[in-house]
């Protein structure tokens, strides 16, 4: 059912393409939903305007439905309703808000395959690929459902006095918080933020890309069935030039996944109001393959880290930096491995690769590697656009050779392409690691653990995976995730995951003395007295 691909001038061999479908997966078969399908979908959706936006699949370029599209007095209607319900879930045991997140997990996993055809369907990447994401909203459902209490209940803390100071700490929800949604990771990127946030006791208000609205109100739909109250998920559709604005405007804290460019005009909209922001923006990440690395476990490693999801992962890796003693035989491993793949626009498992999102990706990928080849570099696999597969598709493609003077050396591409580099010294692979501005993710393949443990301190990401791609801390919720530099502000998961969406409030009850001069004291010999006591709590080994 498969057959090599034809080979681009410039390759010694392409991946290999998926056969026809079967007539239940059929390409160009059209997946358009049915009126009460969307209508279902749409119940959290907030829009009045009486227009409506398209979404089409990549797989063939069918029409899957047509979403009513926002206004910005939609925005201000949903913040509105959003904040009137989030006074109650604000007084909701946490012990209720778990067992709604536990009821979610549930639910995912009951509806995986539901939600995995939908994803693939709107996204067009390959199912293996669609599968991460359910598991991941799962994962994280659970988690937060396990652990709020200890992040984010009420806890004690040491008093200036002992025993007659008594110090409580709440963490006060923020309020509502606007989500601004990514396409690569439709569901997943839309629930795993308000995940937390809901936990913490705030509401939402979310605005998913326009390319994938589907599979973001899939998410709503499933909170709805979970048991969260009305008015605390809204949904809010259209172009982020039109709503995005409003949003950033209203919310009392704003998480956002996507571009540097647009990460700086976010932020400086939450400076202007003094309300926080987290900020996942991009990357050139890159993966160090150490000269004592098990090159095929670094080579399957590589491709994963590479062409999961076409390439649109954050995450992936856009730089391979190996070591001279290995270079050739991991080179010679990575292009077979490659080569192996298989592309397709199939609901089926199976399928290494779908297509890339929209025209628009497709071309800024295509532009980063004719610019390479005209300036010199070398295309090992891959290289080209494959149309005959569907409109989108770009074959996987590894460089050699690529220079400063490449687009595609420092700019994140966001595709299925990737540039191998030799180095000599370890110190000097850090080094260029670390040139640019991004500091996202990082990945490192040794056989000697605390030797990479040690190289990773050096690097200049937010996480760093040992042989592993990047699904070790992705995957690991209990680890904060986030970027350095220019990829972006604070945390996801973690302790810091659900932190940043309260405010920590001290309160402090006194019994008995007072901070100030009494029984006639003077304030000089007051100032003393607590000089004396300062010197006694230290020797004590009081904090």
């Amino acid at each position: 059912m498969s057959a090599q691909s034809p080979s681009p001038d410039n390759t010694p061999g392409g991946p290999v393409v998926e056969g026809p479908f079967d007539p239940e997966h059929d390409p160009t078969a059209s997946y358009a939903l049915e009126p009460d399908d969307v209508a279902v979908l749409t119940r959290r959706l907030v829009a009045t305007s009486g227009r409506t936006a398209e979404v089409r699949s990549p797989l063939n370029d069918a029409p899957l439905a047509h979403i009513p599209q926002s206004t910005a007095a939609d925005v201000e209607t949903a913040f509105a309703r959003a904040r009137k319900a989030q006074v109650a879930w604000a007084r909701t045991p946490l012990e209720e808000r778990s067992a709604m997140l536990l009821r979610l997990h549930d639910l995912v996993l009951d509806r995986q395959q539901e939600i995995i055809d939908l994803i693939v369907w709107e996204s067009g990447k390959a199912r293996k690929h669609a599968f991460d994401e359910p598991l991941h909203v799962a994962l994280t459902a659970r988690y937060y459902a396990r652990t709020a209490k200890r992040h984010v209940g009420n806890s004690r803390r040491i008093g200036i006095v002992p025993g007659l100071t008594r110090v409580d700490l709440n963490h006060v929800p923020k309020g509502v918080v606007g989500i601004i949604a990514p396409w690569n990771y439709p569901f997943n990127l839309a629930l795993i933020d308000g995940i937390a946030a809901l936990a913490a006791g705030n509401a939402v208000v979310i605005k998913p890309d326009s390319q994938t609205m589907l599979s973001a109100l899939l998410g709503a739909r499933l909170l709805e069935e979970a048991g969260l109250p009305s008015d605390l998920w809204l949904v809010v559709a259209g172009p982020g030039s039109e709503i995005g604005t409003a949003i950033v405007e209203r919310a009392d804290y704003v998480c956002f996944t996507g571009s540097t460019a647009t990460g700086r005009i976010i932020a400086k909209g939450c400076a202007d109001r003094l309300v926080g922001c987290s900020l996942e923006l991009g990357g050139k990440n890159p993966l160090l393959v150490l000269r004592d690395a098990d090159i095929e476990k670094a080579a399957e490693g590589a491709v994963r880290a590479s062409f999961s999801n076409s390439g649109q992962l954050c995450v992936s890796m856009e730089r391979i930096f190996v070591a001279d003693q290995v270079y050739d035989r991991f080179v010679d491993r990575f292009v077979a491995r490659t080569q192996a793949l298989t592309l397709g626009a199939t609901h089926d498992w199976g399928n290494d690769m779908g297509p890339l999102i929209s025209q628009a990706q497709l071309d800024a990928v295509t532009a980063h590697v004719d610019d390479a080849v005209a300036k010199g570099a070398r295309v090992l696999v891959g290289g080209r656009a494959r149309p005959d597969l569907g409109p989108y598709f770009f074959e996987p493609t590894i460089l050699e050779g690529v220079s400063p003077d490449m687009a595609c050396f420092g700019k994140e591409t966001f595709g299925p392409v990737v540039s191998l580099y030799r180095f000599h010294d370890e110190a000097d692979a850090v080094a260029r690691a670390n040139d640019g501005q991004y500091g996202l993710n990082a990945s490192i393949y040794s056989q000697d653990g605390a030797r990479a443990r040690s190289i990773a301190r050096h690097l200049k990401a937010g996480t760093v995976n040992i042989n592993e791609a990047f699904a070790a801390t992705f995957a690991s919720i209990d680890a904060p995730m986030g970027g350095m530099r220019e990829s972006g502000t604070g945390r996801r998961q973690g302790a810091e995951g659900i932190r940043r969406f309260t405010e920590t409030q001290a309160v402090a009850t006194q019994r008995l003395v007072r901070f100030a001069p009494h029984y006639g004291m003077s304030d000089e010999t007051y100032a003393k007295v607590m000089n004396a006591n300062l010197r006694l709590m230290k020797k004590v080994g009081r904090a």
